[in-house]
């Protein structure tokens, strides 16, 4: 029987042995559809040649403003206001399509947007909000440097006072959309040790950025060093709600949130295509979903998705209720992507040779979810946090 990576991805629909669909509101459905046509339609057809060449494909930004998704559920300002659980099974989705794209949206929504409106003034909030909603204007959000990536408290960016604003100068590290961005909400330290954040339009003078190349994950977006030298910002750049490293806290958590349905979604289109590929493909004369070891397989990879999802959900009904803690995202961080990992490598065995091709998705989903793994606290600092919250002791300072 002859089989195309077209083929396959054409057979590709939701699996759901579990019936998790009835869980969901009628809302909450149609926004995941909504934005799943969005990715089947707009995303998938380009997202492999995108990820070969490392190329953003910025044709994209238009649309992917008109879904809504950006701003997920933070209300006012063009903002959609969604349910915890609407935002993440749309980030579920543009993980699905592609796990670069899905880090674009991680910073831009999840990091930059969420600090304007968690800790920026009405002003602030209001200026940049709903242009940065509809991806008119793009953030980054400059947080990790070369000495300070798990220990984001020890960075050495200092802002110097002076008499009508700020002078910033440091570098930052692994930065995404900081050769893009319009603005990046930038942390650094005061000259009393203390930690804040500001606004940089980056066409101010002192700012600069470059790509970070030869990377072997989330290949279709970019991550920068940024360099910032007697980087003047006027006073009322700077973000009045960031008062020390523990104003972090609510962004992080926030963006820790989306990126464990990015996991998610990324382990569901392995687990897909991998079922689809495997019901097509015949060898020793019968579809290799016929044999007890591609069952076991398949059948794994489902036990572990459908623990995701609903691990996902309950933590996304918490969220809306006000009751999550940080050590709760934490464990469904970690839990997911780790569960991603596996069901990655799962897929790729069963599609065989042709699970290293890029047009059967699953390599590159796979590659991309190391980066994953590892941005939004890695999985041992997560694992640290979850170890505090049951012991009471902690293993980091």
């Amino acid at each position: 029987m002859s089989i195309t990576h077209d083929s396959v991805l054409a057979g590709v629909e939701p699996a759901d042995l579990m019936s998790v669909e009835s869980l969901f509101s009628e809302e909450e459905r149609a926004i995941r559809d909504r934005v799943r046509e969005f990715v089947r339609s707009e995303v998938v057809p380009g997202a492999a040649e995108a990820w070969d060449r490392a190329r953003f494909p910025d044709e994209l930004l238009a649309p992917l403003g008109r879904t809504g998704v950006l701003g997920g559920c933070f209300t006012g300002y063009g903002l959609p206001g969604w349910s915890s659980v609407s935002y993440g099974l749309a980030l579920q989705e543009i993980a699905r399509g592609s796990g670069s794209l899905s880090t674009f949206v991680h910073v831009q929504s999840g990091l930059a947007m969420a600090a304007i409106y968690l800790l920026g003034s009405e002003e602030q909030k209001q200026h940049w909000l709903p242009p940065m909603a509809r991806c008119e204007q793009i953030g980054a959000f400059g947080l990790t440097e070369p000495g300070a990536g798990s220990d984001a408290g020890a960075i050495q960016t200092l802002a110097i006072q002076h008499e009508d604003g700020y002078v910033l100068t440091g570098e930052k590290r692994w930065i995404g959309n900081g050769t893009i961005a319009d603005v990046a909400v930038i942390w650094a330290r005061l000259e009393n040790g203390k930690i804040a954040a500001f606004l940089v339009e980056t066409a101010r003078p002192g700012y600069q950025a470059e790509v970070i190349p030869r990377k072997g994950s989330q290949r279709a977006v970019h991550q920068t060093r940024i360099r910032l030298e007697n980087c003047r910002v006027p006073r009322e750049n700077r973000l009045p709600g960031a008062v020390g490293f523990g104003s972090t806290r609510s962004v992080l958590a926030h963006s820790r949130y989306g990126v464990a349905w990015d996991g998610l979604g990324q382990a569901l289109d392995c687990f897909e295509i991998a079922l689809a590929y495997s019901k097509s493909r015949e060898q020793f004369g019968r579809p290799v979903a016929s044999f007890q070891l591609a069952q076991d397989k398949l059948v794994r990879m489902l036990d572990e998705v459908t623990r995701a999802q609903l691990l996902s959900l309950h933590v996304g009904r918490l969220k809306d209720r006000d009751e999550v803690t940080v050590p709760m995202i934490s464990l469904l961080k970690m839990s997911n992507l780790a569960m991603a990992r596996r069901v990655a490598s799962e897929a790729r065995d069963l599609l065989g040779g042709n699970g290293i091709l890029l047009d059967y998705r699953v390599m590159e989903h796979m590659a991309d979810i190391e980066g994953v793994y590892t941005y939004e606290g890695t999985h041992d600092v997560n694992a640290l946090i979850v170890g505090h919250a049951l012991t009471g002791l902690r293993a980091i300072s």
